[in-house]
């Protein structure tokens, strides 16, 4: 079974969707993506979808994007690395750990979130400044909360937050057990969060995006195979559900 029709970043690396990895005859390959953690969800399941398609099994490492970064720096074996934003991903082609330029798959805005009742009354990011509110963001270091900087400091807003986590997944888990009144996450996060939080709309937090690349890594021990999994990612099946799981992909604009 072909994978398919391109978009731009299909088409960068056409060369490597070749017809026997697509087809029935599947394969005995594996491939090893480190992952930023607010993709945990939806790359399970496109994960799932590429190995069905193309018979190469994936397996993941989730994480914040600086914490992938420092352990592939240490040498850790990977062959595919996907980091919440281009800043990141800068940095490991400074460290010369890429073997491509980074094809940019997704992106994805932040959302403030409370805990199911909104028992703290917040109603925007001004409340964030409150001392009877904790708050929770992620630490500058990392993607979403060099975002978190941006967008609270258009907003003319300076939070002082409880604690800085180092993943977003971490400011959703101390907002969903109600350790925290509120926590700026990815819109993303609060749609896989359902029920258990409640999200308060910010004005323009259009205008403030993260984007997702994606690069095979230079100790890639299957390099066609990642750069066959990253073709994917743009293809019809997979941006499908990025949307679903409230990312923005090309066809949405950035």
């Amino acid at each position: 079974m072909p994978i398919l029709k391109g978009t731009a970043l299909a088409l960068t690396c056409a060369g490597a969707l070749t017809l026997t990895s697509c087809g029935t005859d599947a394969t005995e390959e594996r491939i090893t993506v480190y992952a930023a953690a607010s993709l945990h969800e939806v790359f399970e399941e496109i994960g799932d979808l590429y190995t069905e398609e193309t018979g190469t099994a994936v397996e993941f490492s989730f994480a914040g994007s600086a914490d992938l970064l420092a352990q592939l720096e240490q040498g850790a074996p990977a062959d595919v690395l996907v980091t919440a934003d281009e800043q990141t991903m800068s940095r490991a082609a400074e460290d010369e750990l890429l073997a491509e330029t980074p094809q940019v798959f997704a992106a994805n805005t932040l959302a403030l979130a409370t805990p199911a009742g909104n028992p703290a009354g917040i109603t925007g990011l001004e409340d964030l400044e409150r001392e009877d509110v904790i708050s929770v963001l992620c630490a500058p270091q990392v993607p979403c909360g060099a975002l978190s900087r941006e967008l609270t400091a258009a907003a003319g807003v300076e939070p002082v937050p409880a604690s800085e986590e180092n993943s977003v997944t971490d400011v959703l888990g101390k907002v969903r057990s109600a350790e925290a009144d509120a926590g700026l996450v990815y819109a993303s996060d609060v749609q896989a969060a359902g029920e258990d939080v409640e999200t308060i709309e910010i004005d323009d937090a259009e205008d403030h995006l993260n984007r997702y690349p994606g690069a095979v890594l230079e100790s890639a021990e299957v390099p066609e195979e990642a750069a066959e999994f990253l073709a994917f990612l743009a293809m019809p099946e997979a941006t499908e559900l990025l949307h679903e799981a409230g990312f923005r992909t090309g066809e949405d604009g950035w």
